[in-house]
């Protein structure tokens, strides 16, 4: 690459951008002519430079097979000129400090944006190196030192009229809760806050809040959105990829009217905020998928807390082996999901993914010939091909009563959400032995351990034996970055406090996390699942007696092909999908 430019204080020329690409031999000569001649109308003068060329979506002549994207060229000309680069993550934003800096009329008119402030510097970036005419002036009305970096133009212009839009929602709302008169000193006045009369859910800048907190968690990938009220400044944390981060502060007043239009479009009751409420609304990504969200409240000593349940439709579309089957896992599962009756159980903790399992495998089974019926508490996810019953305890519809009516329904396919007791679990038995397919979740630590957990709820060994075909432990671990995962080397003793006695049959690819600006520094982006198969053969059903010993069950069931899940761990750390860390983390030892 050539030497680094200097210039005067004037924004980027197209001309002399394309004349430094060709310099730099990643942009032919023909094209670079083409573009000077197209580029003498208004439209290429008011535009950003690198945003032009990166629309013309030229390959790199230095490598022949790569675009020049607009990151990548923003990045090059960061080099070009001796200035940092920097990619805005939304996330490590405090939104109320960078809005206070300067003005959205003033950022807007030179397309600069504060990403970072603190007592000694603030830093911001721009897409136009060499204009430094606002540096002069704010540092007239800052006490601290100005850093520039280089971002991406479009970036820049659209967390712009973001994070400017919602400072000024959250401030105008703030300052309207203050005006009504709103006691918030005290915790009288924090639990009352939201009542009608005090700051109204419905005002404009409440919905604006809402509408940016939702399409920001989309933009983010977050599973779950958790509003937490405190004494002063509310909480505002999203779930990504089963880590919480910490997303923005708003003042107690704007929270609990946030909280009540949230409640409002769940069709909850607002009044209502010294009991739990479960609801759930619709709404659209900004590329236009339709989108569920289940929601929940529980009080608390400042107010309502409330967690937005985020359900992608994208995963129901997904095949078993997106979700992380292997071969063997996948053929296993199809050879339990096919047969006409009997009782396929999922087992798991909280968060491991059942669900997700649950809907593919019905979604799948759904044919318009077969009645699929649910009971389930709450309703996950609405899904047209199912026949979908909530359970009530108040009005005395638990799992037990709604398989009784299902039942009655001529179904095909069952799945109980749960089985939590001896009555659930006599019925579930009842429709298998009467013809169905039923699919429901246990909570225990392996596949194996589903039987005890039956015995101990009371279910007799020989009905054990003659209605289960299956069970499916499950796990999620992150899956490693693919832009920033570096190799490194392993020995035997790491493999065997991974999983005994299994070890790569050859030489095998291992990496770690590393951190890049596509996962926000943590090495990590997505999640995948870890599954143990556990099939009833006929030496499994023998061995189901009052005298079960589980140890001998588990050796029984790996000699037939049961691969726990730390194995099942780790042949995804050999195929360099996952870190032994995670796999430790979520796997419990096969043998225990």
């Amino acid at each position: 690459m050539n030497a680094v430019i200097k210039h005067s204080e004037n924004k980027l020329d197209i001309h002399e951008v394309l004349k430094w690409l060709e310099d730099d031999g990643m942009v032919s000569d023909d094209n670079a002519h083409m573009l000077r001649t197209l580029a003498v109308g208004q439209e290429y003068k008011e535009k950003n430079p690198l945003i032009v060329i990166a629309e013309r979506q030229w390959i790199d002549q230095r490598n022949g097979h790569s675009l020049l994207t607009l990151e990548l060229l923003t990045t090059w000309l960061a080099e070009k000129v001796d200035m940092p680069y920097h990619r805005i993550d939304p996330l490590n934003i405090e939104v109320a400090k960078i809005t206070s800096v300067m003005s959205y009329a003033y950022a807007a008119r030179f397309n600069i944006l504060p990403v970072s402030v603190d007592e000694q510097l603030i830093t911001i970036a721009t897409a136009e190196p060499f204009v430094k005419e606002w540096e002069h002036e704010l540092t007239r009305i800052n006490s601290q030192a100005f850093k520039r970096v280089i971002a991406n133009p479009d970036d820049i212009s659209r967390y712009l009229l973001e994070f400017y839009t919602v400072s000024k929602s959250v401030n105008r709302a703030e300052s309207e809760a203050k005006g009504s008169g709103s006691d918030i000193g005290n915790l009288e006045g924090l639990m009352e806050l939201g009542r009608a009369g005090k700051l109204d859910a419905n005002d404009q800048h409440v919905i604006n809040i809402v509408d940016w907190l939702l399409q920001y968690a989309f933009d983010q990938r977050a599973s779950d959105i958790h509003l937490e009220p405190r004494r002063e400044q509310g909480n505002v944390r999203f779930r990504i990829d089963g880590v919480m981060h910490q997303v923005y502060q708003v003042p107690s007043a704007v929270m609990a009217a946030v909280s009540s239009r949230i409640k409002i479009l769940g069709r909850m009751d607002v009044a209502e905020k010294r009991r739990p409420q479960d609801g759930r609304l619709k709404t659209r990504t900004p590329d236009g998928i339709e989108i569920e969200l289940r929601l929940s409240t529980m009080p608390t000593a400042f107010g309502e807390k409330l967690v937005m349940r985020i359900f992608d439709p994208e995963v129901l579309v997904k095949n078993f082996r997106e979700l992380g089957f292997s071969q063997s896992d996948d053929e296993r599962w199809q050879s339990m999901i096919v047969k006409p009756n009997g009782i396929i159980l999922v087992t798991g903790p909280t968060g491991s993914g059942k669900t997700t399992t649950l809907y593919t495998s019905l979604k799948q089974l759904a044919k318009p010939e077969v009645n699929v019926c649910t009971v389930e508490d709450p309703i996950e996810l609405v899904e047209p091909s199912f026949n979908q019953m909530q359970v009530h305890h108040n009005i005395g519809l638990d799992f037990s009563t709604g398989v009784r009516t299902l039942l009655r329904q001529d179904p095909d396919i069952i799945m109980i959400g749960e089985i939590r007791d001896r009555e659930t679990a006599d019925i579930a038995i009842q429709a298998a032995l009467t013809g169905h397919l039923v699919i429901s979740t246990l909570h225990t630590n392996d596949a194996p351990s589903a039987i005890t957990r039956l015995m101990e709820i009371g279910v007799p060994p020989y009905l054990i034996e003659s209605t289960v075909l299956g069970v499916m432990a499950q796990r999620l671990v992150r899956t490693l970055c693919p832009h920033c995962k570096a190799e490194i080397s392993i020995d035997d003793a790491t493999w065997k406090t991974l999983v005994q006695p299994w070890k790569p049959a050859k030489p095998v690819k291992i990496f770690k996390p590393v951190g890049c600006l596509e996962c926000r520094n943590t090495g990590f982006m997505g999640r995948m699942g870890l599954y143990e198969m556990f099939t009833f053969s006929n030496e499994i059903k023998n061995r189901i007696t009052e005298n079960l010993k589980m140890d001998d069950l588990k050796k029984v069931a790996m000699k037939e092909g049961m691969r726990p899940l730390r194995l099942s761990g780790a042949q995804k750390v050999a195929a360099g999908l996952t870190t032994v860390e995670e796999v430790l983390r979520v796997a419990p030892p096969p043998m225990s």
